[in-house]
């Protein structure tokens, strides 16, 4: 007979660590080893205009994963991300001019006034959704493009308000200040794509979790969700909130990696393009959001600097892009790609596993 197992070991069996499955451990090999390569591969190859580049993707793929959040995980239409990336820059800009803070202070400063106003603006998204959400919150965008011209952003002037001695920019407009540490551009582009990657993991963990779930759960049906017990008002501002802060924290980043940032810089059409760019990475997948920020700045750039193309000739290019994932790969190319490559292999191997019982059978 066995001995019943006592209250002691049943409390450390409870207390054991779960294991973790293989195929997270190879996901997580993958990612750091790829975060190596950005961090050290990246510069050690690229010229000055690549890193630059790479640190705007950088910074896009957090705006591509805001969208991602509220429409990919909670089925919510959301045109002003770009909008809350402005807000994010101006916060990160006026308070840099106006204090002496600490840059990483900067930026929780402007994810948390950003999340505050995209929290606001997510209030119409407790009784709209769809074309009409989408609506109102590209006319956010619009207003937003229109004040920060009328008020010519950022000033350039001291204190808060910003007005500087002609009103205007001038050549003499000092710039939004970098970490002392990283002040040079290769700097600063490993800084940002360490914060990219924390703003990426407090994703994941939101996703993975109890609003991960809730979120699938209001995308799939408001009245299931809400017979289930799932607080959708709770969850529906909560995404909003997340979305909101990780794009002002962004925002933040593009204020001190452009220097002096400019209205025009910022343009109403961009919303609709970053929605064309994370669709076609893949709006279901954080490593879409990647894809999105590669096709929002490293394509452009590698059509005009380099090919000397028309960067016009991009908007084509998405169009056929949105197309072709509308009908043929709604996960985006995050999740279509994989597959279509492991369909390759397939192929390639049987191919040659025929090819060598042809010439084991040959005479």
């Amino acid at each position: 007979m066995t001995a019943a197992p006592t209250s002691g070991d049943s409390a450390a069996s409870s207390r054991e660590v779960p294991r973790l499955e293989r195929g997270t451990i190879v996901r997580a090999v993958v990612i750091a080893a790829l975060l190596v390569v950005a961090l050290f591969g990246v510069p050690a190859v690229a010229t000055a205009d690549w890193v630059t580049t790479a640190t705007s993707v950088a910074i896009y793929a957090v705006v591509a994963l805001g969208f991602g959040i509220l429409y990919g995980r909670v089925g919510m239409i959301s045109l002003g991300q770009v909008a809350l990336l402005t807000i994010g820059c101006w916060v990160g800009a006026r308070f840099s001019y106006a204090t002496s803070l600490p840059f990483p202070l900067l930026l929780l400063l402007a994810g948390a006034i950003t999340c505050g106003i995209g929290t606001l603006v997510g209030l119409p998204a407790l009784r709209l959704s769809g074309l009409y959400l989408a609506l109102i919150t590209l006319m956010f965008a619009g207003a937003t493009t229109v004040v920060l011209a009328v008020t010519d952003f950022p000033n350039g002037g001291g204190g808060f308000t910003g007005r500087s001695a002609t009103g205007a920019l001038t050549t003499s407009t000092p710039p939004v200040r970098r970490p002392s540490w990283a002040d040079g551009d290769v700097a600063f582009y490993r800084y940002t794509v360490v914060v990219c990657a924390l703003l990426f993991l407090l994703a994941l963990v939101h996703v993975s979790g109890k609003p991960g779930r809730a979120w699938a759960a209001i995308r799939e049906s408001e009245p299931a969700a809400l017979a289930a017990g799932v607080n959708i008002t709770l969850f529906k501002l909560w995404a909003f909130a997340l979305a909101s802060f990780v794009t002002g924290v962004a925002g933040c980043l593009l204020a001190a990696q452009v220097g002096v940032p400019r209205a025009i810089t910022f343009q109403t059409q961009d919303s609709l393009t970053l929605a064309a760019t994370a669709l076609i990475g893949g709006i279901y997948s954080l490593w879409g959001a990647v894809v999105a920020g590669i096709f929002q700045q490293g394509i452009p750039f590698l059509f005009q600097a380099q090919w000397g193309i028309d960067p016009n000739i991009v908007l084509v290019i998405f169009g056929a892009g949105l197309l072709q994932v509308l009908l043929t790969a709604p996960g985006g190319l995050a999740d279509q790609l994989p597959k279509d490559l492991a369909r390759l292999w397939r192929l390639v191997v049987s191919r040659v596993r025929e090819q060598a019982d042809a010439e084991k059978r040959a005479p």
